[in-house]
């Protein structure tokens, strides 16, 4: 059972990376390089958010991952902080070096919320087909895509940040909540429940996401913009391919047994 969860969660998840990948490639990414162009015209200063790979697949999920924007370890974050970039540090070369990077991110990523997926199918004892692991996903997207955002929309090099440890937790808490929630409205059979789910659903939101004390970009409002918006696109459709290949995969090693 064990070998089969990871065959199907590395399957599904090189599947859903790949596509996303090639997604990124035509949408996020170049919204991504034409606001390093603003970002390195700004002086030294205000503290700017990091898009690089950790910051983008931990706090906005992998649609966002771009990595060739890297920051030295320690850097302070919130406004007013500085932002300086560390020399040494490694980031790759744009061209072919930086979209092999970001679709290696992508797919990991791909493979961890496979993984994820499954293991959720799979305690929640349902069986595995694609269009309940698809139903599945789309609690998955709400909660780390849709949930997330609302506090925490998708950032582009060059817009101000809240410090990043203090992002990553919220972002986290507000996943972890929003998912536990759904579960509780949607599945849970105890008439409690259904208030409980409620009270985690809205619990990130009047705690509050962490935002700077002021408000700034070196980007113009409608890259931007569009950027947010084509973000959760893609995410969504991420989650969609991770479900339907989770699904169509774990079936096919069901016929495969049974034959």
């Amino acid at each position: 059972m064990l070998k089969r969860v990871f065959t199907v969660g590395l399957l599904a998840g090189l599947t859903a990376g790949l596509a996303t990948a090639a997604l990124q490639h035509v949408t996020t990414v170049p919204l991504i390089l034409e606001a390093e162009r603003y970002e390195a015209s700004l002086p030294a200063g205000p503290a700017l958010a990091d898009a690089g790979i950790l910051t983008a697949v931990a706090t906005h999920g992998p649609e966002t991952a771009a990595p060739g924007h890297t920051h030295a370890a320690g850097e302070g974050h919130a406004a007013g902080e500085g932002h300086s970039h560390d020399a040494a540090a490694w980031s790759p070369a744009d061209g072919l070096e930086r979209t092999l990077s970001t679709s290696v991110a992508t797919v990991v990523s791909g493979i961890g919320f496979s993984l994820l997926l499954l293991a959720v199918l799979l305690l929640a004892g349902e069986r595995v087909t694609p269009r309940i692991a698809l139903a599945y996903a789309v609690g998955g997207f709400a909660a780390t895509g849709l949930a997330t955002g609302l506090g925490l929309a998708p950032e582009l090099p060059g817009s101000f940040a809240a410090p990043l440890q203090d992002r990553q937790l919220w972002w986290i808490g507000t996943a972890v909540a929003t998912a536990a929630g759904l579960y509780l409205v949607v599945k849970a059979p105890h008439r409690l429940a259904l208030p409980a789910g409620v009270v985690l659903l809205a619990l990130p939101h009047l705690i509050g996401a962490p935002h700077p004390d002021g408000y700034g970009s070196t980007v113009p409002a409608e890259i931007a913009a569009h950027f947010a918006a084509t973000s959760l696109v893609v995410h969504g459709v991420f989650w969609a391919i991770v479900g339907l290949a989770v699904g169509a995969f774990w079936q096919r090693g069901e016929s495969r047994a049974a034959g």
